[in-house]
């Protein structure tokens, strides 16, 4: 029975681990959630239903409604950053565009400081390119400099503001998770 325990323990562990990884990558602009939600959907369905440390579908369903939030919310409170402050549709496909390539340069920038560097790089540089392309968007919609410098700041927030709350939300499944695993 004890090596029953341990290996389903260091199942445990490793589906902690894997969720903890997918939580960080929602920092990098890709669907950390969503891989979360998959990796808590095959431990369920590999963890045998008397381990300990199994949860069931229940979990894997609020982890999913949670991942759906948190995508809306961070989609649209860039596109309405940029679009309360009179952006156009040019605008705020840049400055999704701009986000995207944002993250990633920011991931490569923050490497040289383990995980938190690359957290907190990849957060900035997505909102910066946000600012970056919804600045360009505007400007090719035949903007002024100073109302496509607003719009783009006003993208820069949005996409820092929605960014934040796709990580809260992604933490908040992530303890659903944790905690299911122990109760």
């Amino acid at each position: 029975m004890g090596d029953y325990l341990s290996f389903n323990l260091v199942w445990a562990l490793l589906c902690l681990s894997a969720l903890i990884a997918a939580w960080v990558i929602n920092a990098t602009g890709l669907p950390g959630n969503w891989i979360m939600v998959a990796v808590a959907a095959s431990y369920c369905w590999l963890m045998p239903t008397d381990s300990p440390y199994a949860f069931g579908w229940t979990v894997v369903l609020a982890m999913g409604l949670l991942a759906g939030v948190g995508e809306l919310l961070e989609f649209i409170t860039s596109a309405l950053g940029a679009k309360k402050a009179g952006g156009s549709s040019k605008g705020m496909w840049c400055s999704v565009l701009g986000s995207i390539l944002g993250s990633v340069f920011g991931v490569l920038i923050g490497i040289p400081v383990p995980v938190i560097g690359s957290l907190v790089a990849a957060l900035l540089f997505s909102s910066a390119g946000a600012l970056l392309g919804a600045y360009l968007g505007e400007k090719w919609h035949g903007r002024e400099n100073q109302d496509a410098w607003r719009i783009g700041f006003a993208s820069f927030f949005g996409s820092l503001l929605g960014s934040i709350a796709k990580l809260l939300i992604g933490l908040v499944a992530l303890l659903i998770a944790s905690l299911a695993m122990l109760f």
